[in-house]
């Protein structure tokens, strides 16, 4: 089986997120693709604007529509959510021919060398980073890396929100998504 963590705040997920797994699911023949919501990032300096529930509903209403997709609680709890962890996790579960990829954006892969344990997580993994516009890296020394360059919407949650607390419905959330965050009354 070929699996791909995506992890993220998800503070709304988006159109874009769901188009890079897509594309990636495609590109590198993943059986799945587990969005894992993270419960208390450690790359954030405050909280979250949504809390955890509603951002994992999300998660779970937007990968609804896709098989491959598959919403994860790896992250929940109130412990800080490390990438370590998470891969260890999903580690234990594979077979032994089974590969794990690590989906990311190419923003959060050039921060990758400051992760609690980066070097394992390196080891551990083979990543597909995703391009962002305005955004280069370079690999970290014994990182596995594919590219993802087919996709690279400048899409970003935070600009999402800017427009949800302004009254307006962006059209990158997917249906379900936005109607869940009028019906909490979310980014208000």
């Amino acid at each position: 089986m070929r699996i791909a963590i995506f992890g993220g705040t998800f503070d709304p997920v988006h159109s874009a997120h769901l188009a890079v797994a897509s594309e990636a699911a495609s590109a590198f023949e993943l059986e799945r693709v587990l969005f894992v919501p993270a419960s208390r990032p450690p790359h954030k300096s405050g909280a979250t604007v949504a809390g955890y529930e509603d951002r994992y509903r999300m998660v779970e209403l937007a990968c609804q529509a896709e098989p491959r997709f598959e919403a994860s609680r790896l992250e929940a709890g109130q412990e800080r959510s490390y990438s370590i962890d998470t891969i260890e996790r999903v580690r234990a579960a594979l077979g032994p021919g089974d590969e794990l990829f690590f989906l990311i954006g190419a923003d959060a892969f050039a921060e990758v060398a400051t992760w609690r344990r980066w070097q394992e997580v390196v080891r551990a993994v083979r990543f597909i980073v995703a391009a962002r516009p305005g955004h280069s890296y370079a690999v970290a020394p014994g990182a596995q890396v594919e590219r993802l360059d087919t996709v690279a919407l400048a899409v970003s949650s935070s600009a999402i929100r800017v427009r949800l607390a302004a009254g307006e419905n962006p059209p990158e959330l997917p249906p379900a998504v936005a109607a869940y965050i009028r019906e909490r009354g979310l980014y208000a």
